[in-house]
Parts: C-alpha cells; sequence; structure tokens
C-alpha cells in the first residue's frame, strides 16, 4: 500500500477537498510542485492553475485553483 498524507484545499468560501492522497501536482511560484508524504515543509505561493490529486489506490481528481 502507498503512503499517504492528509490534505485539505479549501477557499474563503468552502471546502474543495478533504481527504488522504499519495500526491499531489501544483504549480508554485518556483515551478511545477510534486509533493508527496514526507515533504519538506514549504512555504510558496500557488499559480492559477490545475492541481492534479492522486488520492489513495492511484483515484485521481482535478481542481481548478485561481491562486494562493
Amino acid at each position: 500500500m502507498a503512503m499517504t498524507y492528509h490534505l485539505d484545499v479549501v477557499s474563503a468560501e468552502q471546502q474543495m477537498f478533504s481527504g488522504l492522497v499519495e500526491k499531489i501536482q501544483v504549480t508554485g511560484s518556483e515551478g511545477e510542485l510534486g509533493i508527496y508524504p514526507g515533504h519538506a515543509p514549504l512555504l510558496t505561493a500557488i499559480k492559477p492553475g490545475m492541481i492534479r490529486i492522486v488520492k489513495q489506490h492511484g483515484h485521481e481528481e482535478f481542481i481548478y485553483l485561481s491562486g494562493g
């Protein structure tokens, strides 16, 4: 079984995602980021665009973020 971590994606208005994930891919101010379990702490601005969420068992979900 793959390692997972808990991810919450929220906006000022609503919770967009909450659950266990294997990894996410997102575009930060320094470029593309892949965040896996055990990733070093990181603070970065999120650029507008799609984030790819790989949930448990490899199921994928895509969410559009307008930035953050």
